[in-house]
């Protein structure tokens, strides 16, 4: 059974940055596509970003691109989301989720992830 256990959300001040981290149990990081998404109050959950298993491409939102990147680390089967130059519209939950066997044009796609964290709280508020 893979579990995935986020950290790292707090509240920053605009402009400042975070870095999330999605621990992995279960399977090893390389062999899994992993996702994060984010659910802001009043909003349909989003895709933020992705890596691909294996060769470890990377796909962003086109909200995020350039702010925020998300890396493995295998030695610590953890997955990160580097965020930067944060404003008041990256206030959400963030949720990082993982499969196997997932093709590339489906890595946007939360339905397409079987296994789920319990979500972190970023707060962007001066």
């Amino acid at each position: 059974q893979v579990q995935l256990v986020e950290s790292g959300g707090d509240l920053v001040q605009p402009g400042g940055s975070l870095r999330l981290s999605c621990a992995v149990s279960g399977r090893a990081v390389a062999r899994l596509s992993t996702g994060w998404f984010r659910q802001a109050p009043g909003k349909e959950r989003e895709f933020v970003a992705a890596i691909k298993s294996n060769g470890g491409s990377t796909y962003y939102s086109p909200s995020v691109k350039g702010r925020f990147t998300i890396s493995r680390d295998t030695a610590k089967n953890t997955v990160y989301l580097q965020m930067n130059n944060l404003n008041s519209e990256d206030t959400a939950v963030y949720y990082c989720a993982t499969g196997e066997r997932l093709i590339t044009s489906s890595l946007t796609s939360q339905s397409q992830y079987p296994y789920w964290g319990q979500g972190t709280q970023v707060t962007v508020s001066s």
